[in-house]
């Protein structure tokens, strides 16, 4: 799918798709994490609700690991806005990755039994859920935050038509643009009342659907709109500017994904004190402060010298702690089995460049995938490939070159072979908190 321009600036569509959205839902609710991005949805959502005498729902998830001028830039938007807004600043635990160590891969952020080592004391203002008033029935302990924002939706809802609005451009990463454009079936879309299918939304449940209403701008028209509004935003990019940091490169969200985790050693200079905190609460953090950026952490990553992508990969394995180099050995021998079985769609010009580059690698079925388009063929894996130079950097093929890639980028959960979060990772927390809090 190609971007489609018209004689609209983006601010004027975005305008024009939150009075859509607007007119056609009962209620709307942002999900807000202090961020550039979904400051600019929640300060023009909120200018919409107003203008409608409407009342505006909006999500914080607080993960515990916050800058201080990224919780106060969250207390000014939803105390500045009271008349319009429903707020939810909720402070539950919830596991996220933690790309910093193979031996937390995972974090679990306002852990009770953590308490004593927060990064930050519990909020105290008026609108904190935490567990002693939690309200959502669908929390489940230590659920993964993605899965929290799934439900979000629809209990704020309750059976109600809703929208939730999500602060995704699609310039900020390939995935992103996938999440919103690529690949992505129509059936998935929201049909307006036109009868119009609307590209920048997503089904989640009968009555909720995700909206991307700034999904065509640019981190310059970010900027351009706080500046010419006036509208508030959250100082702490003033210091990432001064510190000389490219727009395209400052992040708020979580620390310790492989998104955020090259701006870890700004932590340690803006907020000292956090810093201390941050490195006695998540393991790892230093080692990331300190090698983030370096060949150690680069997805570019040179393979050695006297080594394939196949012996590296089993070598890095024998380095792992045994818990979790079973996890990579299980999530890769799916991933090898997926493709020997199922296999993938692939674009016909990357198949045509497969079959020259590696004959009899792959088995095209020549049957059509029934994913986005229902365009392209699937192919099915007959080996494992090593890698294939100038293909897998664009396709996402079965190689072993993918799986080390894995190991050295610490991706626990597998993400770079389509793999997500599951149940089994809050059970193996739960079990080594269990194993270990005495000690």
């Amino acid at each position: 799918m190609n971007k489609i321009y018209s004689d609209l600036n983006v601010y004027e569509a975005t305008k024009k798709r939150l009075n859509l959205i607007f007119d056609e839902f009962d209620k709307v609710i942002v999900s807000f994490s202090g961020g550039k991005d979904s400051g600019v949805v929640l300060n023009m959502a909120i200018d919409v609700a107003r203008q409608r005498n409407r009342k505006l729902g909006v999500v914080f998830l607080d993960l515990e690991a916050f800058y201080k001028k990224t919780i106060d830039y969250v207390e000014k938007m939803f105390s500045e806005n009271e008349d319009v807004l429903e707020p939810f600043w909720v402070c539950l635990p919830m596991e996220s990755p933690n790309s910093l160590s193979y031996l937390e891969p995972t974090w679990i952020w306002w852990q009770p039994e953590k308490e004593p080592i927060w990064v930050r004391p519990m909020p105290k203002n008026k609108w904190i859920i935490n567990l002693k008033n939690n309200p959502f029935d669908f929390y489940k302990e230590n659920m993964p935050f993605e899965k929290f924002i799934l439900y979000m939706g629809e209990w704020y809802g309750q059976g109600a038509k809703t929208a939730q609005l999500v602060g995704i451009r699609t310039d900020e990463s390939l995935n992103r643009w996938r999440a919103v454009a690529a690949d992505k079936s129509q059936k998935n879309n929201y049909i307006a009342k036109n009868g119009k299918s609307i590209a920048w939304s997503e089904k989640m449940t009968d009555s909720c659907y995700s909206f991307y209403p700034i999904y065509d701008w640019a981190v310059e028209d970010d900027w351009t709109y706080y500046g010419k509004f006036n509208k508030p935003y959250n100082h702490l990019y003033d210091l990432f500017y001064r510190a000389g940091i490219p727009l395209s490169k400052m992040r708020v969200d979580e620390p310790f994904g492989n998104e955020a985790k090259a701006g870890l050693s700004m932590f340690r200079v803006i907020e000292p004190d956090t810093w201390a905190r941050v490195v006695n609460r998540v393991s790892g953090a230093n080692f990331g402060n300190i090698y983030s950026g370096k060949k150690i952490m680069n997805a570019n990553y040179t393979l050695p010298k006297g080594h394939t992508w196949k012996s590296f990969c089993k070598f890095l394995l024998t380095t792992l702690p045994e818990e979790t180099a079973n996890n990579y050995r299980q999530k890769f021998i799916k991933f090898i089995k997926y493709w020997a079985k199922t296999g993938c769609p692939v674009r016909a010009d990357f198949i045509k460049e497969i079959e020259e580059t590696a004959p009899g690698a792959y088995e095209n079925t020549h049957q059509f995938s029934k994913r986005g388009k229902g365009d392209k063929e699937v192919i099915r894996a007959k080996k494992v490939l090593d890698e294939l130079p100038g293909i897998d950097n664009k396709q996402d093929l079965c190689t072993w070159k993918r799986m080390a890639m894995c190991i050295i980028k610490n991706d626990y959960i597998c993400k770079g072979l389509c793999f997500s979060i599951t149940k089994d990772l809050t059970l193996r927390q739960k079990a080594i908190v269990e194993k270990y809090k005495n000690i």
